[in-house]
């Protein structure tokens, strides 16, 4: 999954996630610049020296070497132009993961493409078998996207937002019956 702590790239059907690098910064900065986007995040827009900076910290990985920040930037095929970005924090088998498109490029169905690409590159090929999301109770689009990729709303919550959780270890095998007392 992973060179020197880098992700590797993935796609989908319409979106290129290419790892993050601090050449990104400048497009990142203009698909970002919406205030909008952080109405349920907090924080305000930053300017590309801003995001180079802090592209520069996410490349250098996390101070934990138990831990691994996967970044991903989303390039839309048909454009050629960067939209949002996909993250992931790796730990053992337990991913926290993240999503943001910006505003000009929502209501086509990228964020819940990119995420359930992200999911599924994730659980495929790496040692993931947990994804958690924390999503703010009133963004109904952000949880309309975790749903898209097998999440689910666990009643928990954390810093006024509600984890979202798909376990592969809870998940039945294709084939296997959900319930072992109805015979083998």
């Amino acid at each position: 999954m992973q060179v020197n702590g880098a992700p590797e790239p993935f796609s989908t059907s319409r979106l290129d996630a290419l790892p993050l690098d601090v050449a990104h910064a400048e497009e990142m900065a203009a698909a970002l610049f919406d205030p909008a986007l952080h109405t349920y995040t907090g924080g305000t827009p930053e300017d590309a020296a801003t995001l180079r900076a802090r592209y520069e910290r996410q490349g250098a990985g996390s101070p934990d070497p138990a831990e691994l920040w996967w970044n991903w930037v989303l390039r839309v095929r048909t454009e050629g132009c960067l939209a949002g970005y996909v993250q992931a924090t790796v730990r053992g088998p337990r991913a926290e993961v993240a999503w943001v498109v910006g505003t000009p490029w929502q209501g086509r169905g990228y964020a819940k493409e990119a995420a359930t690409g992200m999911v599924r590159h994730l659980l495929e090929r790496g040692p993931v078998r947990i994804v958690v999301a924390h999503i703010h109770p009133d963004h109904a689009a952000s949880a309309a996207v975790a749903s898209a990729a097998g999440l689910l709303p666990t009643g928990e919550w954390e810093d006024g937002e509600v984890r979202w959780r798909r376990d592969m270890s809870r998940e039945v095998a294709p084939g296997r019956a959900a319930d072992s007392r109805h015979g083998p």
